[in-house]
């Protein structure tokens, strides 16, 4: 073997060092980094007719388990949505209360009940007439706080869906720009390990937003799609924000996905339904079916309790405009979406407390049409409010439930007619009471549960790719030392061939 062919062999033998060293380096530097892949330095010795070469030094490469990754990828959806739809809820437990809290609904509606059991011992105190309009002013506004909860959450949920869009086009961006940069240094056979880690947490980005599958194509881009199909565009789009947009809207109790709220636009096209998962379709869920229909099931709380007072002659309670919304309407609800946010007493029962007793129907002359002569003992109003605005029966055997007018819808409720509650039709107010706190109680209490489970699953995930594609410090320290004993080596000779081409020139000399 010549000089020159030593020199070659240790020079590209220092080359494949440093090109170690530098892998090791970036391995350390992002060992606590959350997705990061180990890099893997390549080498190769060269030899021709059985002579050694030296080495070659090729592109880092990551090293990745790609099965472990898709699973990552949906359980990292999985949990993130899990997540939103936590909040929202929890949001709202704190104003729902559980049955028998004293606070929840029932509570309160059996409070009203037992102030019209009170007042039927002594029909004239006045102490007892106003503890009635106190009771049914606490209900009220028990209802409204209800009300804007759900208002509240879900406004929340629509912001968070503008905003959540925003980062989906930008993070597409992002994972565009690195498939064009992957693509040029393959083609100029340059490592791409750095960037690819950078895209990997991209996408790990990306699946928080909503459920995603990748695909690797030949030339080092990676295709970016939904379980449904969808290709997700990595360009920026011709106004350069991103290809998807979301109109930013009001959610109020009578708006609703697609009339006023605005759907998802992938360009022209509408692609709400084929987002699912994450942050996004639990967003769009919160959004257009879990808070409309609890507030729809409020709504229908509101409206049955104000029409089963009304059947008694006590219009006790009216929305905002001193009237009782009207029930005939298609869809079921479309003459009182929203009307768990403006029930109040009636101003005139306010005013007059004494018309809990006497009740708010009159004649022409202004003189209550159901009462005697004796009003101070009259007891009709009271005994019917009990009786049958509490009970089951409307009057003379006529149950609540056979009569349209007042029977409880489970169906066919929200602005569009759309939406169904998780619970069939109770005949009395204390049970619509008690299934409305308790379906959305368990809703909140499920989704706790699964999150629970679903973040175990993730950790126990995580930690297995962790280990097999996470930097393992043992590793790197006992290739750094080899990287150092070969570097050694190597250095001897040079240094022997510096030493023999020394004694070459001063012989020639």
């Amino acid at each position: 073997m010549s000089l020159d062919s030593a020199l070659s062999i240790a020079t590209s033998g220092l080359a494949n060092i440093h090109a170690g060293f530098a892998v090791i380096s970036q391995n350390v530097a992002n060992a606590n980094t959350p997705g990061y892949a180990a890099e893997v330095s390549n080498q190769e010795a060269l030899t021709a007719n059985g002579q050694g070469l030296g080495v070659w030094t090729g592109p880092a490469t990551v090293r990745v388990d790609q099965a472990l990754q898709s699973s990552a990828l949906e359980q990292n959806a999985t949990v993130t949505g899990l997540t939103t739809t936590q909040t929202a809820l929890q949001a709202i437990d704190s104003v729902l209360g559980t049955p028998g809290s004293g606070t929840d609904i029932g509570s309160l509606l059996g409070k009203l009940q037992d102030s019209f059991s009170t007042l039927l011992t002594d029909p004239s105190s006045q102490t007892q007439q106003n503890a009635v309009v106190s009771a049914a002013t606490t209900l009220a506004q028990g209802i409204n706080s209800l009300s804007t909860a759900y208002t509240t959450q879900r406004q929340g949920a629509e912001d968070d869906l503008v905003s959540a869009v925003g980062t989906l086009n930008s993070t597409l961006g992002t994972i565009g720009q690195l498939n064009t940069q992957i693509v040029t240094l393959k083609q100029e056979g340059q490592s791409t390990a750095d960037l690819e880690n950078q895209r990997n947490a991209a996408v790990q980005t990306l699946s928080g937003l909503i459920n995603v599958k990748t695909a690797a194509q030949p030339d080092g881009s990676l295709s970016v799609f939904t379980p449904s199909g969808l290709v997700l565009p990595t360009d920026r789009g011709q106004n350069g924000s991103g290809p998807f947009s979301i109109r930013a809207e009001t959610a109020a109790p009578a708006s609703y996905y697609p009339k006023i709220l605005s759907g998802i636009m992938l360009n022209t096209i509408d692609v709400t339904s084929q987002l699912q998962g994450g942050q996004i379709g639990a967003d769009i869920t919160l959004r257009d079916t879990t808070l409309p229909t609890a507030q729809a099931e409020l709504d229908e709380f509101a409206y049955g309790l104000s029409t089963r007072f009304d059947a008694q002659g006590l219009t006790l309670f009216t929305d905002g405009s001193g009237k009782l919304p009207t029930g005939s309407g298609s869809p079921t609800q479309s003459g009182y979406v929203g009307y768990a946010a403006t029930i109040q007493v009636n101003s005139s029962v306010t005013k007059t407390a004494s018309l809990v007793r006497d009740g708010t129907s009159v004649d022409s002359t202004g003189a209550s049409t159901l009462n005697p002569n004796d009003l101070a003992g009259f007891t009709g109003v009271i005994s019917n409010v009990l009786d049958y605005t509490f009970g089951s029966d409307e009057a003379s055997g006529a149950t609540w439930s056979s009569l349209n007018q007042y029977k409880f819808n489970t169906s066919g409720l929200g602005p569009g007619g759309t939406l169904s509650a998780p619970f069939s039709a109770p005949a009395t107010l204390a049970d619509y009471a008690t299934d409305l706190v308790a379906s959305q109680s368990q809703a909140s209490a499920t989704t706790t549960s699964d999150l629970t489970t679903q973040q175990a699953l993730q950790t126990s995930l995580n930690t297995k790719i962790s280990s097999v594609s996470g930097v393992n410090m043992d590793t790197e320290m006992s290739q750094m030392i080899a990287l150092q004993n070969a570097y050694g080596v190597n250095a001897r000779i040079i240094a022997a061939v510096q030493s023999m081409f020394n004694q070459l020139l001063q012989a020639v000399q």
